[in-house]
This record gives C-alpha cells, structure tokens and sequence, in this order.
C-alpha cells in the first residue's frame, strides 16, 4: 500500500471475471464508491488497482461492491496473490468436473433429440437429463445474470441463460401441455438438446480460458528466492546466524564460497569472482577485491570476503528489479478480447430484436400471433446463442498454442498471439540469445613449438588453469580436456590478482594471464604475434598468454561465440521490415563485433536492466509495438514492459515466467516462426468470429419472421438450434484447419 498526502493506494486481487466485459464492470463498480478517485482493473493479471481517501471510504466498501454483480476481491494485502492462485485452481478443477458431468448427461439428450424422437416418454427422458445441466452445472450463467441485471447490466452469461432458459421452459410447457399447440394445429417441438449443448460448448470455452489464468506466473516468486533466509554477520562476539529481515546498514556481512549475496554493500576484507549475470548478463564472473561494490541475488563463486551493508530491504538493486517487473506486469492495459467488444453490443441488440420480434407479431399477426410470435421469438433467441461467439477465440487460441509447441514454440497465453503479428520493433539481448552465452575457446595458437614440447606443454597449461579460480580458466580446461593430455604436477602455484596465474615445472617457471603478464615478466611480443592478438582483439575475443620465462609459448582466444541461426534470423526480421536493435551490458567493442556479425546496425553497449526497459518504453511511445527476446534476470524488467516478450528456453527461470513466450531451442530462427503463427491464429479468430455471425446476420431475420409477408415461411426453432450448431461446427472446423499451415 503507497499513501499520498490523504490519497491511499491499494492493489487488490480480483475473483470471477471471465472477460473484457467483466473487467469493466467491477472497474465501474468500485470507481463510483464516494471517495475513490481512481480505480484500474488489470484484467492480465486479475487485479484491480485502487486510489481512495481513507476518511471517506474504506476497502470493505469495494468488496461489497463487487460482490453484488457476481464477483470478489481477496483483502489480504500480505497473501493475496498466493490465494486467488489457490481459489482459480479450485475454480479450473470445479469447473471441468461440471462440464464433465454436463457432457455425459447432453450426449443421450441429443441422441434422443436428432434419432429417437419417437419413442415414448422422449421428451420426459430429455427433461430429466436436460435440468441438472442447466440448473445444478449450469447454475452460474443464471446467478450471474441475474446479478448483471439487478445493476442493468448484460455479458455473454446474460445471453447464455435467456437463450438457454427459454428454450427450458418453452420446451417444459410444450412436455406439460402439447395440447395447447394440438388444438391450434400445429406441433409443439421442444429444444431441451439445444439448451443442454449450449451449455457445455459455453462451459468448454471457459475451461480454456480457466486453465491459462490458473497457470499464473511465478517469476516473482522465483526473484524472491534468490534471496537467502539467512545470513552470517560478523558480531564483537564472533560470527552470528541472523534472518534476512534483521539487517541493518553498516552489519558487516562474512560470504562464503557459493553463496548467495544477500544485501548491497561493499567489500573491506577478502578477494572473489562473483557471477552477476542477473544484472548484466554477462556469463563470465566478475573478480571482485577491496572497495568493490557486490549486489543482492548475485552468487560467490569462489573464494570468501567480508563486506558491509549499505542497502537492505526494498533497496537492494535485486528488489528494485522485482518492482520493476512488478509495476511492468501491472501497466499493461487489460486484454480487450474482441469477442468481449462484440458481445458488449450483441447481447442487448439480440435481447431488444426478440422483443421487437413478439411485440410486432401481436401486434400485425393476425390469428395466432401471440403463438407465432412466441416461436418466433425463441428462435431469435436460439438462432443467436453464443456458442460459436464463444468458441471462436479459445479454439483458434488452442490449436495456435498447439501448433506452436509442436515447433518447439510454446506460448503462455492469447495476448502474445494477438499482438505477434502487429511486432514492427524487435529488441534483442546479446549473451544467450545472439550468442551461446558461454565463454568458448575459438583459438589455440602455439608459437615456434615442436610437437614433442607442445604435449609437455599442454600438460604444464592444464595444470596451471585447473588450479586458477578465473572464469575464462573453466573454458581452457574444457577445450584442453577434449584432446589428449597428460597432466602434469607443477610446484609454487600462485594466483596474481588481475594478471593471472604462475607455476613451476622441472625448474622452469611459467605464467597464463592477460597481457600485463608480459610486462612484469619483461617478455617482448613479435611483430607477426601483434598483428595476430589485434586481429583477434577486434573480433571482440579475449586473449590469454601462455609463457615460459624467456618467451610467449602461445595465445589463446576466447569468445562468447554467436549461434549459428542468429545472423539468418535478423536478416529474416529485417526482410519483414520489423527494425532490429541490439542491447548488452557488455563492452562496446564486443557489441560492436557481435552486431556486424549478424547485421545489426542499431545496438547499444554497457546498458543495465533498468536501460533495456527504458529502452522499449522509447521504443513504445514512438507508437512501435514492440517484441523483447532475451534470456536473463537482467532482462526481466524488459520482457515485462514490451508488448510481445520472448525468452530463450535454456535461459533463467525468471526470464521464461515473465515472458509470453518460450523458445524451447533456444534458437533465434524460431522467432519469425513466432510471429508468422501469431498472424495466422488472429486471422483465424477473425474468420471464426465471421461464420459466426454470418449465421446471426442472415438467421436472426428470418428466424424472427422477415420472409413470413413474402412467401409464409416461419423459421422452425429446431432449425435454428441446428443452424447454431453448424456455426459451432464450421468455427471448430476452421481453427482445426491452423494444424496444417506453414510457419516459414
């Protein structure tokens, strides 16, 4: 909770909203309390923000407000997320067991409906198995529509138990009285399988819905945990085991190898290499020494120091990256679904034309009419009932989401696939995403060696890097690792801070480090060797010497290599007219050599997680929509803000929950794939939401009587309920259809 002189803030979990529709309503609801000066409902991430004046109204009055339209807001400020997670997975679970039973019950009723019609008691068979589907697992349409209508208000749920409810109990009075049709010689029908198969293609819809909100994210979670629970300070009277909550700036802190940092401060006694990947991202361990700056949530590799604190709690840079991801997460607009747009105007239009469809019957019917208009009515109604309005978005969603996984794509929900397609921006980390995010030995160059000394020698190099606790040392040992070696056991091994290490072999000293080895030990480097090293340099890789006392036995170079897809899929983006940026912690120079490598000509070098994200927002309020890859905790921030976020599936946790969607081989040629299956998934819901209105554009007039002037025909409800059925049918059919397209 946040205060502002009188104004208090206060970010709420939302229950029972199922659409676009819902969202606004509870949004509206809360926002004419009496001293509430603003309320956002995020429908994403089912929360609902509140600003209000405490002296005036307290939370309690937005619960109950809520509540009166069907809907509920969890008051637990401190566990609130965890519960709706609890509540949406009983939800998804009650929900499916209802449909479940729903479907056994429907199956005899449209059996009995389409082929056995005849046989004796049918529609007494039909009554029975239909009421428990509408009325004990349907029971929420109806509660819920009657609670919209108390406030005027109408959603899908409106039109789902009116033409469902009528279709019951116009069927119920023609099971109870057929003789009241009989005797003004027509035939009373009934539609019970209409009602029940209305039911359940509507509850299957949601089902699909439910299961993408009960998978929420754990990103934020994650981050959390990568704080300690405890930590060890350094007391007058020795070492002491505290909780993290308990610190305090100035405690001096003792970190072990492999630990984890739990708070900002900076080092007074000790030498280390830590990884900070999760601020910049870079893989390599960073050498940290006296005077040094250390983060919350990096890791101690190796070697133990003692730092104090100088930033604890909601300071640290790791919490300022989980607000950071927060705020992102909450600042997205809700998900306006076109469906929801559709039906916020469909279900009153629908409504008013049944009711202009009895009324002009009475009125100009003749004999009959209130018969005819009755009829005529309820086919209005069934003609339109949403059932292919409801499937159109989840079935081209699922068979997209399917499709997607099957080319080793997997999207977490609809948002990334309706904007996918719209992607002009693409913002692309360096380290694990262009490249393979581990530092690699490119080049071994021996200098004047015979074969005969070079084994010998690779023994003396293997031995020195296995004792070095440098990063870069773990590349050389895998390299060496995959020739033939024969270690060997050298004397007086000592580390050089910052330059390298040094050993002794049969009397003959030896060193590996950068280039300020050579300079301590006096050693000129050639001509030829020169050109060699800056040849290299400029490829951005790191040069390691190897020398004996008089002279540089070898070089070797080290890089971060780029994959092998990157370059084809920034020229693929690039040929879409989709504009390609590069962002990195790293150096200039490497970003430099890395982007002309793959083509970029836009990218920006030594940014921090907060800049990337800052970077997309520019990027945004140029009116670009913007698609985020990335792979790392530093990118988290990012992935949040933009409007499509992708993670490399061989990156962080943390990465992959915050992101829409996953690429599960990490290859980058799979994000134009991404964004080709986003443009054929909308343009799919597009022709579902057509075939279903087609039907209502041509059925809805003549099921309410249009053509009875001209030639006496009158739209039969069992027509129309099959007509309703064959939209369902041709929707279904046509998101089965994106199984079978191409991705490139």
């Amino acid at each position: 909770m946040k205060m502002q002189n009188d104004i208090q803030t206060l970010s709420l979990p939302v229950l029972g909203m199922t659409c676009a529709a819902c969202a606004n309503s509870v949004e509206s609801m809360i926002g004419a309390q009496q001293g509430v000066e603003k309320a956002e409902v995020n429908y994403a991430t089912q929360t609902v923000k509140v600003s209000y004046h405490p002296e005036q109204v307290q939370p309690t009055a937005f619960q109950k407000a809520v509540q009166s339209i069907g809907y509920d807001l969890i008051m637990d400020t401190e566990s609130g997320k965890k519960k709706q997670e609890e509540v949406q997975q009983k939800n998804y679970s009650s929900l499916k067991k209802r449909m479940i039973a729903s479907g056994i019950l429907t199956l005899p009723v449209v059996a009995i409906g389409m082929f056995f019609m005849d046989i004796q008691y049918a529609n007494y068979y039909m009554l029975a198995l239909t009421t428990p589907v509408l009325f004990i697992f349907g029971k929420s349409f109806f509660v819920n529509a009657l609670k919209q209508a108390r406030h005027g208000r109408a959603n899908m749920d409106t039109l789902v138990a009116l033409s469902t409810g009528i279709a019951y109990f116009f069927s119920l009075f023609n099971t109870l009285y057929p003789e009241f049709w009989h005797q003004r010689g027509l035939h009373p029908h009934v539609y019970y399988e209409a009602a029940a198969v209305v039911i359940v293609f509507i509850m299957l819809g949601k089902l699909l819905e439910e299961r993408a909100k009960s998978n929420t994210s754990s990103a934020i979670k994650k981050l959390i945990g990568l704080q300690p629970k405890t930590v060890l300070i350094i007391a007058e009277n020795g070492e002491k085991e505290i909780p993290l909550s308990d610190i305090s700036i100035g405690d001096k802190i003792l970190v072990r190898s492999g630990e984890k940092i739990p708070v900002d401060g900076e080092i007074y006694e000790g030498t280390s290499y830590v990884d900070e990947s999760m601020i910049s991202g870079e893989p390599v361990a960073v050498s940290k020494n006296i005077g040094d700056q250390v983060f919350a949530g990096t890791i101690n590799q190796k070697g133990s120091f003692r730092f104090v604190a100088q930033k604890v709690g909601g300071e640290t840079m790791l919490a300022q990256i989980i607000k950071m991801v927060q705020d992102a997460q909450g600042s997205k607009a809700p998900v306006q679904k076109l469906v929801d747009k559709i039906a916020g105007i469909f279900v009153p239009i629908v409504i008013g034309i049944a009711l202009l469809t009895l009324v002009i019957w009475i009125l100009v019917g003749g004999e009959n009419a209130l018969t005819q208009g009755m009829l005529a009515m309820v086919t209005v109604l069934v003609i339109a009932c949403p059932c292919a309005l409801g499937l159109a978005t989840p079935t081209a969603i699922m068979v997209g989401v399917g499709k997607g996984a099957e080319n080793g794509i997997l999207i977490k929900d609809a948002e990334a696939l309706e904007l996918g397609h719209k992607v002009n921006a693409v913002v692309l980390d360096k380290t694990g995403t262009l490249t393979k995010g581990k530092p690699e030995v490119t080049e071994l160059n021996w200098q004047n060696v015979t074969d005969i000394d070079k084994q010998k020698l690779i023994g003396i190099l293997f031995a020195l890097e296995q004792q070095s606790e440098h990063p870069l040392a773990e590349a050389i040992v895998r390299h060496l690792q995959t020739g033939n070696v024969n270690p060997v056991k050298v004397t007086g091994f000592e580390s050089l801070t910052g330059k390298g290490v040094q050993a002794t072999f049969e009397g003959q000293r030896y060193w590996a480090g950068s280039h300020k080895i050579l300079k301590d030990s006096g050693i000129e480097i050639e001509g030829n060797l020169e050109k060699s090293v800056t040849r290299l340099q400029e490829q951005a890789k790191t040069v390691i010497y190897f020398t004996d006392e008089n002279k540089v036995l070898a070089t070797i170079a080290i890089a971060d290599q780029v994959k092998e897809g990157s370059a084809r899929a920034v020229s693929e983006l690039l040929k879409r007219n989709i504009v390609v940026y590069m962002l990195t912690g790293d150096n200039g120079q490497t970003a430099a050599a890395v982007a002309k490598q793959v083509g970029i000509k836009d990218f920006r070098a030594e940014v921090l997680p907060s800049d990337k994200a800052d970077f997309v927002k520019e990027l945004q309020s140029q009116g670009k929509i913007v698609a985020m890859i990335g792979d790392g905790i530093n990118d988290s921030h990012a992935l949040a803000q933009a409007d499509v976020s992708i993670a490399m599936g061989k990156g962080s946790d943390i990465a992959i929950d915050v992101a829409k969607i996953t690429l599960v081989s990490s290859d980058l040629l799979q994000v134009p794939k991404a964004l080709r299956l986003s443009k054929l998934t909308v343009r799919t819901v597009r022709q579902n939401l057509f075939w279903a209105f087609i039907y209502n554009l041509i059925g809805i007039p003549i099921a309410a009587g249009i053509l009875y002037p001209l030639n006496g025909f009158l739209l039969n409800p069992m027509i129309a309920g099959a007509a309703m059925a064959l939209s369902s049918v041709s929707v279904v059919s046509n998101s089965l259809r994106l199984k079978f397209s191409k991705l490139i």
